[in-house]
Parts: structure tokens; sequence; C-alpha cells
């Protein structure tokens, strides 16, 4: 039990990583167009893509039911599995940040989900 138990908290503390991750590599290119050609201010622009975020986040189900049943067998996933497939997604998304590569977020974390669903 114990195991399992900091299996989770480390499954967690991995999605929480991932997401902030996702914030500081990939958040920027939703305003970036409208600063940089001054038809927001910076200010309006954080404030409507944090409503907007936040609003996608509360009402877009459909994206997290793909990826949570429609990409693996539900019974094939274990913890060690969404744990591999956080730590591929966050890897790849480090290494083409820290190449200036843009990449997609959602596609790394599809991609590892998906790698570590096959391998296991």
């Amino acid at each position: 039990m114990e195991h399992s138990a900091l299996l989770f908290g480390v499954a967690v503390a991995m999605a929480y990583v991932y997401a902030f991750v996702g914030g500081f590599t990939d958040a920027a290119n939703a305003i970036a167009t409208s600063v940089g050609s001054r038809v927001l201010s910076l200010r309006n622009a954080v404030i409507m893509a944090a409503v907007f975020n936040l609003l996608g986040g509360l009402t877009g189900t459909a994206v997290a039911v793909t990826i949570g049943r429609g990409l693996v067998d539900p019974e094939a996933v274990s913890l060690a599995t969404v744990v591999a497939g956080l730590a591929g997604a966050m890897v790849w998304s480090l290494l083409t940040y820290s190449f200036g590569i843009p990449v997609s977020e959602t596609h790394g974390l599809v991609g590892g989900l998906v790698g570590a669903g096959v391998a296991s």
C-alpha cells in the first residue's frame, strides 16, 4: 500500500510540474500576435488568456475523456504507465524548449501516454 501511495504522489507531482512546464514553454504563443501587433496591451491579453484558458479547462471535457479513455486500453494503464508517459512528455517539452523548437504540449503528452501504454 505504501508503494502505490508514493507512486500516486509522484504522479500528481509530475502532473503539476508538467502543467508548469507547459505554462512557461507554450503559454505565450496564445497572446504573442495580439501583443506584438499592439492590438491588445500585455495586461489585457494576459487577462483574456487567463479567462478563456480557465473556461476551456472547465467546459472542454471531450479532450480529457479522449486522452483518458480513447488512446490506450484503461485496463492496461497503471500508475507507472502514467508516470512514464508524463516523464516522456516533460523530457520532450524541455528538450525542444532548450533548442528553441516550437512544439505542441498536447502532442507531447499524447505521444508520451501512447508510448508508455504500448510499452506496457
